[in-house]
């Protein structure tokens, strides 16, 4: 059997985002850029290698959480690199309290991640700013922290940053303290870490430094006193000052903000008058409800290549039948995930837990009823008319309230030539629900 059942198995972790740069998994990756609608990647990483080397940019990144972004974001990092770019690339969640942040924070945990890169390549930058910051933080905050005055600059951050994070109350403590000088921090990073350190890079060869901050899509979409939304704050209010780093920068941000009605007023504060790039599902389905071939087969195609990532993809489709009972089995799976990455390798993940492949119609069934049932559990009668309203238009409007269907994966994003179009998540068509309602409205 060609089938090694253990890689395949910690290959179809959903969790588990493609690290292009690694030989190994680049073996998995597809491109499914010609059926998305677009090459967006590409477009990031001509903004920075070719058309503005130079001089900084800032790009907003977003689409549904599981669709590929992180993946497609270390492709641009490998990209970048061969095209001799620093990049730094890291996960907002690691470093974030994601439902509590502010842009001190975030602007603190680029300058801690970009220092530890270059430190690692014996690039020490003390920017002197921080170095008094640091004590008097330490003394403001009344708190042992050793954060050690010769230490690194990532260091004193780590430090700092992992002593709040385990105390909501000095957390904000240290925000208040911070707020009144994020100039000042901004104006440091800048002089101190990012200008020395892209001179530094270019006398070693490189074309410059960019960061790619993943991830960040997550910030809980809480209500502040304001009025306003966390993720409306920090990327919008708040957006001119995380645009102003003096290197490349890629943000993610959540998907929502692009149907808010200050969807403008993001595009020039945060996008420096740049529409966030958007990455949609992949279509298994036309508009029309029509399978759409092209979609379907590169769906295939990555549920194979994850079985069999050494043989060429037109051979592939021959050993169908040592991971299904039959090719209807594989195409019921890749339409029922429609389009989303993550919940087909979801579903693939499960029927690997029920039996060793190749998977039977009745196991690969069994596993679909149960993200359903999971899915729509989660569903309140509100949400259910969201979700009509949404498949009768195809489109999703501004409010805040459609967060939740995007958020939830109820309804998933589609582009085509004409534009973008929405249609409710295959799983929840199945639903008893779903199907009385479509009876009553073609009555």
């Amino acid at each position: 059997m060609l089938l090694d059942l253990e890689r395949f198995y910690q290959a179809c972790n959903p969790s588990r985002p493609l690290i292009i740069g690694n030989a190994s998994d680049r073996r998995y990756y597809i491109d499914f850029a010609a059926v998305r609608g677009g090459k967006i990647i590409e477009a990031l990483q001509r903004t920075i290698a070719r058309i503005s080397p130079d001089i900084p940019t800032c790009q907003l990144f977003t689409g549904h959480l599981g669709c590929g972004k992180s993946t497609e974001l270390l492709r641009l990092k490998a990209e970048l690199e061969v095209q001799q770019f620093h990049v730094v690339y890291f996960e907002s969640t690691h470093v974030l309290e994601m439902a509590d942040v502010d842009v001190t924070d975030i602007l603190l945990a680029i300058a801690g991640q970009v220092s530890e890169s270059l430190e690692a390549m014996k690039i020490r930058l003390k920017p002197r700013y921080f170095t008094k910051l640091f004590g008097e933080v330490v003394d403001f905050l009344q708190t042992p922290i050793d954060v050690g005055v010769e230490a690194e600059l990532s260091v004193g951050i780590a430090k700092i940053t992992a002593k709040t994070k385990e105390s909501p109350q000095l957390r904000r403590r240290l925000r208040d303290y911070l707020e009144p000088r994020t100039a000042n921090i901004l104006q440091s990073i800048n002089q101190e870490l990012l200008e020395p350190a892209t001179k530094e890079l270019k006398a070693r060869g490189k074309k410059g430094l960019v960061v790619i901050v993943d991830n960040l899509d997550r910030v809980a979409i809480r209500p502040l006193p304001s009025g306003r939304s966390l993720p409306e704050y920090l990327f919008i209010q708040r957006g001119e000052q995380l645009r102003k780093l003096n290197c490349h920068v890629v943000y993610t941000i959540p998907l929502a903000l692009t149907f808010s009605n200050d969807s403008a007023e993001l595009q020039h504060r945060l996008g420096g008058g740049v529409a966030p790039k958007v990455l949609p599902m992949i279509p298994v389905r036309l508009r029309s409800g029509e399978i759409f071939p092209q979609g379907l087969a590169m769906m295939r195609q990555m549920v194979l290549a994850r079985a069999f990532p050494d043989i060429l993809p037109s051979d592939r489709l021959g050993l169908i039948t040592e991971v299904f009972d039959s090719l209807e089995t594989l195409d019921r799976l890749c339409l029922m995930s429609g389009g989303h990455v993550r919940d087909l390798l979801g579903l693939l993940f499960d029927c690997l837990r029920e039996q060793d492949p190749p998977f039977e119609r009745e196991c690969v069934e069994l596993v679909i009823q149960r993200q359903r049932d999971y899915r729509a559990n989660a569903i309140d009668p509100h949400e259910w008319e969201l979700i009509f309203q949404v498949v009768q238009q195809q489109r999703v409007r501004g409010d805040i309230e459609y967060h939740t269907l995007l958020r939830s994966l109820f309804v998933f994003e589609y582009r085509d030539h004409q534009g973008a179009w929405f249609a409710v998540n295959p799983v929840l068509a199945e639903t008893e629900k779903f199907k009385s309602w479509l009876n009553d409205t073609h009555k």
